[in-house]
C-alpha cells in the first residue's frame, strides 16, 4: 500500500513539476553538447506565401475587430492571402466581412463544425504556408514574420504561437488561473521546442506547410492538436515561436472554463486512442518520450492517482504509528481547503489569487475525469461551440 502511494505521488508530481524539471535539464545539457539552437533570421526574400484562416461562427460584435487586427498584420502583401470562413454562420458576420475587398469570404449556410469549415478552406489554398487563428483573439504586427521564419528549415513541419490570456490585478478564479497555467504551459513549450518538439498546437495561433496538412476525422475534437500531431509523426518538428502570439480574454467564469476544460479532455482522450502508436517510445524516440510526459499522463491516469493517493494517505494515516503519513495527509487536506475556500471565495467574488490556484488545479483535473466519461459515453460532439468570454 504504501509503495503504491509513493510510486502514485511521484507520478502526479512528475507529471505537474517533475517533467518541467527534466526537461529544464535536457535542454542545459544539449546546450552544453551542441550548442543552443539559433533562430533564423526574417529575410524578407526568404519568407514562404502564407494564407491565413480565420474561422469565425457568428461573431458580429467582434469581427470588425478582427479585421482590423488583421489587416495590421507585417508580411509582405504580394505573399499573403487572407481567408475567413463563417460557416453555420447566421448573424452579420459574412455580411460585416464582404465589404472588405483584401479578404476571400467562404461561407455555408450549413453548420458541420468548425474542422468542416476549416477543410474546405484549406482545399482551395496553394500558398506554401498555412495559418490558422481564432476570430476571438488578437495578434501581435510581427507574428506571421515571426511564424514563417521558421519555415527556411526543411525539418520543421509545424510552428505553434503563444497563447496569452489577459487578466488585470482583479482577475477572478477563471483568469487568473487560465493566465498562471497558460504562463506554466508557455515554458514549457519553449522548452518542448528547443529539445526538439512541441507536442501539438493550440488553435488560437498554429501554422503548417501546406504539402504536409492532412485532413482529420470530421469527429475530432482537438482537430488542431490532431493535425499538429500527425505532422510530427512523419517526422517534422513544431515549433514554438513565442514572438508570434494570439491574446484573448479569459472565459466568463469558471463555469465556463470548466466546459471548455472537460471538451479538451474529452478530445484529449479521443486523440490519444487515435494516435496510439505514437506511445511506442523505441520507434518515436524523443518525440514519444515529450508527447507521454507532457500530454498523455495529464489527459489520463493522474486524475484517479490524486484520488487513489489521498485515499491511500488516509487508510495508512489511521495507525497511531505513522506519523509521516499524518503530516502527508494533513498537507493534503490543506491543499484541498485552499482549493474550496477559492471556491467560495470566487462564488462572493473575493479576490485572493494564492487561492485561486489550488482552486484551478482541481478544476482541470475534475474536468479530466468528466471529459473521459463523456467521451466514453459518446456525449462530446465535434460541432463547434462557441465560448463565452469576458
Amino acid at each position: 500500500m504504501k509503495f503504491t502511494l509513493w510510486l502514485a505521488i511521484f507520478i502526479i508530481f512528475y507529471t505537474f513539476l517533475g517533467y518541467g524539471i527534466l526537461l529544464y535539464l535536457l535542454v542545459r545539457l544539449r546546450r552544453i553538447l551542441k550548442g543552443k539552437r539559433i533562430l533564423p533570421l526574417i529575410d524578407a526574400d526568404r519568407l514562404p506565401s502564407c494564407t491565413l484562416v480565420v474561422a469565425a461562427y457568428n461573431e458580429e460584435s467582434f469581427i470588425q475587430e478582427k479585421i482590423a487586427d488583421t489587416l495590421a498584420l507585417n508580411y509582405p502583401a504580394d505573399r499573403l492571402k487572407l481567408v475567413f470562413v463563417t460557416d453555420g454562420s447566421n448573424d452579420r458576420t459574412p455580411q460585416i466581412i464582404s465589404t472588405y475587398p483584401e479578404i476571400r469570404l467562404m461561407h455555408r449556410p450549413e453548420r458541420l463544425g468548425k474542422i468542416a469549415a476549416v477543410h474546405r478552406a484549406v482545399e482551395t489554398i496553394d500558398t506554401e504556408v498555412i495559418v490558422f487563428t481564432d476570430a476571438n483573439t488578437f495578434l501581435n504586427k510581427g507574428a506571421l514574420l515571426n511564424i514563417c521564419r521558421h519555415y527556411a528549415d526543411k525539418t520543421v513541419g509545424a510552428v505553434a504561437g503563444e497563447k496569452r490570456v489577459m487578466a488585470d490585478e482583479q482577475a477572478d478564479a477563471s483568469a487568473a488561473g487560465e493566465g498562471f497555467y497558460w504562463k506554466y504551459e508557455s515554458t514549457l513549450k519553449k522548452w518542448d521546442s528547443e529539445l526538439y518538439s512541441v507536442v501539438g498546437a493550440a488553435g488560437e495561433l498554429f501554422s503548417v506547410r501546406r504539402e504536409l496538412y492532412e485532413p482529420v476525422d470530421k469527429n475530432a475534437i482537438l482537430d488542431d492538436f490532431m493535425i499538429s500531431m500527425l505532422i510530427a509523426k512523419k517526422g517534422y518538428r513544431i515549433i514554438y515561436e513565442p514572438e508570434a502570439y494570439a491574446s484573448e480574454t479569459a472565459s466568463a467564469d469558471v463555469s465556463e472554463e470548466l466546459k471548455r476544460k472537460v471538451r479538451i479532455a474529452a478530445g484529449g482522450i479521443q486523440s490519444i486512442i487515435w494516435l496510439k502508436s505514437l506511445l511506442n517510445i523505441f520507434k518515436y524516440g524523443t518525440l514519444s518520450f515529450q508527447y507521454i510526459s507532457h500530454r498523455v499522463l495529464r489527459w489520463t491516469i493522474t486524475p484517479f492517482l490524486l484520488i487513489l493517493a489521498f485515499l491511500l494517505n488516509l487508510i495508512i494515516a489511521l495507525q497511531p504509528e505513522e506519523q509521516l503519513y499524518q503530516i502527508l495527509l494533513a498537507g493534503q487536506i490543506l491543499f484541498y481547503l485552499f482549493a474550496f475556500i477559492g471556491l467560495v471565495l470566487e462564488k462572493k467574488q473575493l479576490r485572493i489569487k494564492v487561492l485561486f490556484i489550488p482552486y484551478y488545479f482541481c478544476i482541470m483535473n475534475y474536468a479530466v475525469l468528466a471529459g473521459i466519461r463523456r467521451y466514453i459515453k459518446k456525449q462530446q460532439s465535434s460541432v463547434w461551440e462557441k465560448s463565452k468570454r469576458k
